[in-house]
């Protein structure tokens, strides 16, 4: 069963090859996506014209196709239902399974159960926005342009999954987490160093954090780049406002809910995933492992994440306005 992001890799290469980039080093330039990765799909499309993988046959499916019908009115009927709870109705039609068989016919049709991705409401009017902030954006050079963006990491994060063989590993959390929050910025030639706080955002706050980066911004970059950030209410006040009009060479729109456009969101993914993989114990260890992190992302990621720019716009265009698995 494919994860989400292996659907989203197996999309970006069917995007290029319908646009007739059939190279896999230029995929991987635009992409960032594994050369091994792409080698298999771009194979199977050039075999069957499909990514899809080849049907097998194999032992007889213990679940008739009554029964399989009978387990997508269960579902349709309730979404929410469990695999337990779906094994027993069907003993009741004389289909005796256990639960375990259950997950993986529903997996064989194409059914995966997860909580719903939780992302900001898109409007009739957001989708529009973006779409003509992509058309108007989508042939830009993004080599002057500083991503900037702030996010938090938390002490004691769980998301990471570990193989394991018995017992279920149990990671102790305590009820009240700590986190330290970051501000970051990248581009073509480097990186901002990691500004790491606990206190609020706020608009002076923000204000401090980008004058004190100004340098490093203009070292890189010169006296000719833009800025890109989102539009937090911090960013657009009025003290944050006067300070970039005065001080920063220019600072680009940018549409609203939309984090799946911003290539910083890729980074601090990366980030986080490497700092929670080194299990900080407190909170000394979480800032430091958390600058150790940043430092350690090599450019050739920036450049990937930079390049994705244009193929990120033309898939908002493509997709009408909506989400870009990104």
């Amino acid at each position: 069963m494919k994860s989400n992001n292996q659907i989203a890799q197996v999309q970006s290469i069917q995007h290029l090859w319908g646009k007739g980039i059939r190279d896999a080093a230029e995929i991987q330039r635009r992409t960032g996506i594994p050369r091994s990765t792409i080698y298999y799909n771009l194979a199977k499309l050039e075999k069957t014209g499909s990514t899809d993988h080849k049907k097998r046959s194999g032992r007889t499916k213990k679940i008739t196709p009554e029964g399989s019908k009978a387990l997508g009115q269960y579902i349709r009927w309730n979404p929410a239902i469990s695999s337990r709870t779906l094994a027993n109705k069907l003993s009741l039609k004389g289909i005796s399974i256990s639960y375990v068989t259950v997950l993986r016919h529903l997996a064989d049709l194409g059914y995966d159960k997860k909580r719903p991705l939780a992302t900001p409401m898109l409007t009739e009017t957001h989708k529009q926005k973006r779409i003509e902030w992509a058309q108007k954006h989508i042939n830009d050079n993004w080599n002057r342009t500083l991503f900037t963006d702030e996010t938090s990491f938390w002490l004691f994060r769980n998301t990471v999954e570990y193989w394991y063989k018995g017992a279920r590993p149990v990671h102790h959390i305590p009820k009240d987490q700590t986190r330290i929050n970051a501000w970051g910025g990248f581009c073509a030639k480097g990186k901002t160093s990691l500004f790491c706080f606990c206190d609020n955002m706020t608009g002076p706050l923000y204000v401090d954090i980008v004058r004190k980066h100004l340098s490093e911004a203009n070292w890189m970059l010169g006296r000719n780049w833009q800025l890109q950030q989102d539009n937090d209410p911090k960013h657009t006040s009025h003290v944050a406002k006067e300070f970039l009009q005065a001080n920063v060479p220019s600072v680009m729109d940018w549409p609203s809910n939309s984090p799946d456009l911003n290539p910083i969101e890729n980074m601090w993914a990366i980030v986080k995933r490497s700092v929670e993989m080194r299990q900080p114990k407190n909170i000394a260890e979480l800032e430091r492992f958390m600058m150790e992190e940043w430092d350690n992302i090599p450019q050739n990621v920036i450049m990937n994440l930079i390049r994705s720019m244009n193929e990120r716009c033309q898939l908002v265009i493509d997709n009408n306005g909506e989400r870009i698995p990104y």
